[in-house]
């Protein structure tokens, strides 16, 4: 099946709408000119009539009277000058009389009765066709049995005129449908063009996989809208394929370390029964903080992935009341005290989203606290969010990396995490329209939060 081209749609439809309002107005046009042709031709016919009417009604006219041209009528004349007119008489018997002109037709019986009529004036009026041609005629009785006159009008040339009309109309929408064609094959191919540049390169995108390709994005109408969200669109794949990237290039690093670390303890393990006691149990501590590790870390990879296909829907909920929930989490699972401050404000969030976030905010303060001897603050105020400690603060050439994505600063990599907790909350806090921050609290400690940018 051969496939159109929209360039060939549009210049098609453009063609035919051009063609159908076209004949629409071509027809129209005709019908209103062969009318008012024909209402004329008319009109003139009976304007004729009436006056032969009105003249044999005036003077006692005999039938040789019209027949010689008799200078004591004065109808004659005017009706041998008019155009497409034939005259013929009839006698008081219903003979034809003198010569028919210009062209004669033949009688019929209510012609000839009217010739012996007494009423002057008195007539028919119809069409008859004559050697392919057609005439409007009316006879006219003279009156007092004297005979009576027929007068004709040719119809055939006002035909052939329309007939002409009808033509050059035809002839004109045919032009006009060419250049019509023409014009829209032009506009078709100016409109389309940045669509088929466009489709050029959706094309190479699907066949090559490529995302760096330049989108044509000129113009502010829908193509160009359509041009830049395109191009949006495939800036957000780049940059999520990069992360994709990042990510395994980085969670491969992070597991390294731990797999390596758990198959030499494992080899180890085969010679388990000639260490000493302390050196065993010295494994087996080793063993299972290792697995610990490992399982947090792939549980933080798993859920942070799981976060960027999240299609929660937003919902309102009570940000004092989500506060307590998170801190009651973190109790369970660190025994710290955590204080919570928090003022009442309903906000449209992804509560599980948000849920973990605040949580990751509360383990990261106690891993980072480990003394424990005052609380962590957990305080939530409308839009904005942060977690207090009195831990030993961050380096102030780590706080600007503190939520990237595995970044572990230098004086806490002996301390157990994968460095990703905080990547959670950087990127809960950018579906949510807010900003991350991290600095040092006076007097000792770390602030680290968020803002929420869709607060009531």
């Amino acid at each position: 099946m051969t496939r159109r081209s929209l360039r060939t749609t549009v210049a098609l439809a453009f063609a035919c709408l051009v063609a159908l309002a076209t004949a629409v107005v071509g027809g129209l046009s005709y019908e209103t000119a062969a009318g008012m042709v024909r209402a004329d031709e008319e009109s003139v016919f009976a304007g004729i009539v009436n006056d032969l009417q009105v003249q044999v009604r005036q003077g006692r006219f005999t039938a040789e009277d019209f027949a010689t041209g008799n200078p004591r009528q004065n109808v004659l004349p005017k009706l041998l000058d008019a155009t497409r007119i034939t005259v013929q008489v009839l006698g008081p018997r219903g003979t034809p009389v003198g010569k028919e002109r210009p062209v004669p037709l033949p009688f019929d019986r209510l012609d000839r009765a009217l010739a012996p009529a007494q009423r002057a004036g008195a007539g028919n009026q119809r069409e008859v066709a004559l050697s392919g041609s057609r005439y409007r005629t009316a006879t006219v009785a003279l009156g007092d049995g004297r005979g009576a006159i027929r007068i004709a009008q040719r119809l055939g040339d006002t035909e052939t005129l329309l007939s002409e009309l009808r033509r050059y109309i035809m002839l004109l929408a045919g032009a006009v449908i060419v250049i019509a064609a023409g014009a829209g094959w032009w506009l078709a191919r100016r409109i389309t063009r940045r669509l088929t540049r466009l489709a050029a390169v959706t094309a190479e995108v699907a066949s090559t996989g490529r995302l760096d390709l330049v989108v044509p994005v000129t113009g502010a109408d829908e193509i160009g809208r359509l041009g830049h969200s395109f191009h949006d669109m495939l800036g957000r794949l780049a940059r999520a394929k990069q992360d994709q990237q990042r990510l395994v290039h980085d969670a491969g690093h992070e597991l390294r370390t731990p797999l390596t670390s758990l198959r030499t303890n494992i080899a180890i393990l085969q010679r388990f029964g000639e260490l000493p006691p302390e050196a065993q149990a010295d494994l087996l501590h080793d063993l299972s903080q290792e697995a610990r590790e490992l399982t947090h870390l792939v549980n933080e990879l798993v859920q942070l992935a799981a976060d960027e296909l999240d299609d929660e829907e937003p919902v309102d909920l009570q940000l004092a009341e989500l506060a307590e929930h998170a801190a009651a989490t973190a109790r369970r699972r660190t025994g710290r005290d955590i204080l919570v401050r928090a003022t009442p404000a309903v906000v449209t969030v992804r509560r599980a989203a948000l849920l973990r976030a605040l949580v990751n905010l509360l383990d990261n303060a106690a891993k980072f606290d480990p003394d424990g001897t005052q609380p962590i603050e957990l305080i939530a105020d409308r839009g904005r969010i942060e977690v207090r400690d009195r831990g030993p603060g961050i380096d102030e050439d780590d706080l600007e990396h503190v939520f990237d994505r595995f970044y572990r600063a230098v004086a806490t990599r002996a301390l157990p995490g994968s460095g990703l907790g905080l990547a959670i909350v950087n990127d809960v806090a950018l579906r949510h329209g807010g900003t991350p921050f991290a600095a040092n609290r006076p007097g000792g400690g770390a602030v680290v939060g968020f803002t929420l940018d869709n607060r009531r």
